[in-house]
């Protein structure tokens, strides 16, 4: 492992710690955030990818007045390679997050999200109601040139005051899966990112 990516490791875990809630710049080199722009998730049109739902299992509901982004599930045996680098820094923090913070996470669930212009996801809790296993929320932008004016930022509830996080190419952003209410507001541009969570079992195959 690099210097840099300790360094950002040991930052995440230390902000985790305090505040349930974690934001590192860089995660992505520009190089990386390219090479991911060009799977043809991001390059072709929203048909290949499917509605984002909420809810579980029999439970699981499309509604576009919640939720707007369209995704695509990664399996970690047949993804590209720009991908199996990204899930290589996931193996290093979830290593991190383990060792300092007695975590207990084995494995991840990782989407390729976009949400077309306009689209939001309203205000809502990650970890479900009837299942405790995702434990930390992980989200990296790959949106270029982004401009607060764009909107689209991540907005996290914490006790004290909202904070906003915008969503700028290479930024990681981590939190509690069961402490931190957010929601992802409207944009005038296409925004564009993987996100997943870290889970205490192993990634199950009904999700890809």
């Amino acid at each position: 492992m690099n210097a840099a990516l300790q360094t950002q490791l040991d930052h995440l875990v230390d902000d985790l710690a305090r505040h349930d809630l974690a934001v590192v710049d860089h995660f992505l080199s520009p190089d990386e955030v390219n090479d991911l722009l060009m799977l043809d998730a991001f390059q072709g049109d929203l048909l290949q990818l499917k509605r984002a739902g909420i809810g579980k299992d029999e439970g699981k509901q499309i509604n576009e007045a919640i939720r707007g982004d369209y995704i695509q599930w990664i399996d970690r045996e047949r993804a590209p390679a720009p991908v199996q680098r990204y899930l290589a820094k996931l193996d290093a923090l979830r290593d991190a997050v383990n060792r300092e913070l007695y975590a207990g996470i084995r494995d991840a669930e990782i989407h390729l999200t976009r949400y077309p212009i306009g689209t939001f996801y309203k205000r809502h809790l990650d970890q479900f109601k009837k299942d405790d296993h995702r434990k930390l929320s992980v989200i990296c932008y790959l949106n270029k040139d982004w401009h607060a004016a764009q909107g689209g930022q991540l907005r996290v509830y914490p006790a004290d005051a909202p904070i906003d996080i915008f969503p700028e190419a290479g930024r990681l952003v981590c939190f509690r899966s069961d402490k931190l209410e957010h929601e992802v507001l409207p944009a005038t541009r296409e925004r564009l990112s993987i996100t997943g969570w870290m889970i205490n079992q192993l990634a199950e195959l009904r999700y890809l």
